[in-house]
């Protein structure tokens, strides 16, 4: 016996090997609500524009309305031999109101439905993601204007650079967190065009107004061919790329967690909320929240990798191989927000270590850079020079195992004698990051500033959000 709704064509029912490969409920279940509201865009179209009747476009979608409902509370029986998520839906709406369902299919392929239903439900991946980014940044920019003058290490190369604030070193991930969601924003002004409509492939013979169902299920206007229509899967492929970069942003700073809570560095703590133990080692504090945070990125970037090679052969217009565009992108959309929300926990929870942090500031002789800078600033020495006699110094203070400004004046002028007591004034890590009033600077002004300017600019996203 074939498939009673496709079959016509068949007389034998498909291997059981077949059944199994082609079937795909189990993932586009989760396009539910979204088929659902495309289909009611669709029947309320049919009926104003004649093809259906009025009465048939009402049953349809009261029908609708009892389906969502009964997935919503759980009373749904998905079958595995209807495929997918548009036969299971369109033969549950058989049963409730008779042969009126099957008119819902007047003028649609399931290659513009699941086109359309994929949209949308990226469409929300994407507002949901720009909100938890746009929490992770407040979380962020209140813990920087707590710890605007709080000093730490600034690092290249994993080793002791300059000390900046720890205010300052949380903003550059609010930054980061802005050009996040400018990608995430920017995707979903081109993902905001409805390919219903199109039909197989090639649109309909039927007086269809496709701008309608465009403007009913918020898109800004239908896409103008119906072959991509179809067949197009970039506003995945750009939604995934914008994930994968955000991913490594929440896995760097993931990664600084890790190092950041290690007994060997112990900059900040974590509390048992975002920490776990050892089966066997009673006194450990696991970073795990935060290791996780970076393994996922591998689901999301994988998720990329994956689609992007199912595509990259495929000819116009639909093909089978597209069935496998789901799965992969949801559990990578699924891995950054989880993500997110545990990097946004974890910046709320943690506590940084103030004097370990200072004093860790000062170590490698870290305000090397300031008495460069003040031998060209005071000494008008040429930077090459200042650079040179720094050196010099440096391995000086490295001779006597003291820090830079415990050096003796006189150790100083011994190879450079124009050198002044004045020097010591700009030596301590304090004044060091007091010094770095540059636009972008670490001064600890600029950052209070900063983080004043980016809450200011998030409660005004909230309020007309």
């Amino acid at each position: 016996m074939s498939n009673k709704m496709w079959g016509g064509r068949f007389s034998e029912r498909p291997d059981e090997i077949m059944e199994e490969i082609n079937v795909s409920i189990d993932v586009d279940r989760h396009l539910f609500a979204q088929d659902i509201a495309a289909s009611k865009a669709h029947a309320a179209m049919l009926a104003s524009q004649g093809i259906i009747t009025a009465s048939d476009a009402k049953n349809i979608g009261k029908g609708l309305d009892t389906i969502l409902s009964e997935i919503g509370k759980g009373d749904f029986t998905f079958k595995r031999a209807l495929e997918d998520i548009h036969m299971n839906v369109e033969s549950r709406l058989s049963e409730l109101i008779g042969p009126a369902a099957g008119r819902l299919h007047t003028a649609r392929s399931r290659n513009d439905q699941v086109a359309t239903d994929f949209r949308l439900y990226v469409r929300d991946v994407l507002d949901e993601t720009d909100a938890a980014l746009a929490t992770f940044q407040a979380a962020l920019v209140n813990r920087a204007l707590e710890h605007a003058a709080t000093v730490m290490p600034g690092f290249t190369h994993l080793q002791t650079a300059q000390p900046v604030t720890f205010g300052h070193h949380l903003l550059a991930y609010v930054e980061m967190a802005a050009r996040d969601r400018g990608r995430f924003q920017d995707a979903r002004k081109r993902l905001n065009e409805s390919p219903l409509g199109a039909a197989a492939l090639a649109g309909t013979s039927f007086p269809i107004d496709r701008h309608a169902t465009a403007k009913a299920l918020g898109f800004d206007r239908p896409m103008a061919n119906s072959l991509d229509a179809v067949s197009d899967r970039d506003f995945v492929l750009e939604t995934l790329s914008a994930a994968s970069i955000c991913a490594v942003h929440m896995s760097r700073f993931a990664e600084e967690i890790v190092i950041w809570t290690s007994p060997l560095v112990g900059l900040i703590r974590l509390s048992d909320k975002f920490t776990t133990g050892s089966s066997i080692m009673p006194q450990k504090r696991n970073p795990d929240a935060a290791e996780l945070v970076r393994a996922k990125t591998g689901r999301v970037i994988g998720a990329l990798n994956g689609l992007l090679i199912v595509m990259k052969g495929l000819p116009l217009a639909y093909q089978k191989d597209m069935q496998e565009d789901k799965q992969g992108a949801m559990e990578g959309f699924a891995a950054l927000s989880l993500a997110i929300r545990a990097m946004t926990g974890m910046v709320r929870d943690l506590v940084p270590d103030e004097a370990k942090m200072k004093a860790a500031a000062g170590e490698g002789y870290a305000t090397a850079t300031d008495l460069a800078d003040w031998l060209v600033r005071t000494l008008k020495m040429p930077f090459r020079e200042a650079h040179h006699v720094t050196g010099r110094i440096v391995a000086k203070a490295a001779e006597g195992g003291v820090a830079l400004h415990e050096l003796p004046l006189e150790d100083m002028q011994a190879v450079e004698p124009k050198i002044t007591k004045d020097v010591l004034g700009v030596l301590s890590v304090e004044s060091s990051v007091k010094s770095r009033t540059s636009f972008g600077g670490t001064a600890p002004k600029n950052v209070a500033a900063q983080a004043k300017a980016w809450a200011k600019r998030l409660e005004k996203e909230r309020k007309s959000g």
